[in-house]
């Protein structure tokens, strides 16, 4: 039988690409995404395609009441989503505490499981400047994650796998369009319509569109006219 890993799934291009890398592994996939706010529900339904499209064996979405709390451009409609060009320093578009709390949960679900892997898609290259991607907030987590739970404190170790957190976009595409991933499936833009088409002017449109660029590839990104 295959393990079972969790894989923390939003429906973009990383997360994507990170759930085909599992699969290549040989794990079992149970994806997690979450309803937490953001700003459209594209990236949901995004997400249940990219789980189906890789065979995941069970993809379930959690709700988080995040916006309640706001500070961020993509859980506060009062705070504009930046589209002059990615800029020096933590955006308005970071949310708080989301990776912790994200992990958090997916840790829950790893417990009971009886799996020691989680996946994630974070990326320290290519990236919008948020605190919780860089490689020693992932190692941090894992040292908590064997401190603060039963199986860790057994001697059944958890594993944080964030393969991505190295990789240029470019890089992270190639390897995704080899593992087969259809990136016409995925929604990466933070304010996309309710059909998924892409604004093409935010951060993440434009990491995005470079990518494909740089990787020599065709962009499949459906954008608003």
């Amino acid at each position: 039988m295959m393990k079972p890993a969790i894989v923390l799934l939003s429906g973009g291009l990383d997360s994507a690409t990170c759930l085909a890398l599992a699969r290549s592994q040989g794990f079992a996939a149970y994806c997690l995404s979450f309803n937490y706010g953001q700003r459209h529900n594209a990236e949901l339904k995004a997400a249940a395609r990219v789980a189906q499209a890789l065979g995941a064996s069970e993809h379930r979405v959690v709700d988080l009441g995040l916006a309640q709390f706001g500070g961020s451009a993509l859980t506060d409609a009062a705070i504009a989503v930046p589209t002059g060009g990615v800029q020096p320093g933590i955006p308005v578009t970071y949310v708080p505490a989301r990776n912790t709390i994200m992990l958090s949960l997916a840790l829950a679900w790893a417990e009971v499981l009886k799996s020691s892997d989680i996946f994630v898609g974070v990326n320290a290259v290519d990236y919008s400047g948020y605190p919780d991607c860089r490689p020693e907030y992932i190692a941090a987590f894992e040292t908590m994650a064997n401190l603060a739970t039963k199986a860790g404190v057994e001697g059944h170790r958890l594993h944080i796998h964030a393969p991505l957190i190295a990789l240029s976009k470019a890089e992270i595409i190639r390897t995704g369009a080899a593992l087969g991933v259809d990136y016409g499936l995925t929604v990466s833009c933070y304010q996309a319509d309710d059909e998924g088409r892409a604004c093409g002017v935010c951060d993440a449109c434009r990491l995005r569109a470079e990518g494909f660029a740089a990787a020599g590839l065709s962009d499949p990104t459906p954008y608003r006219t």
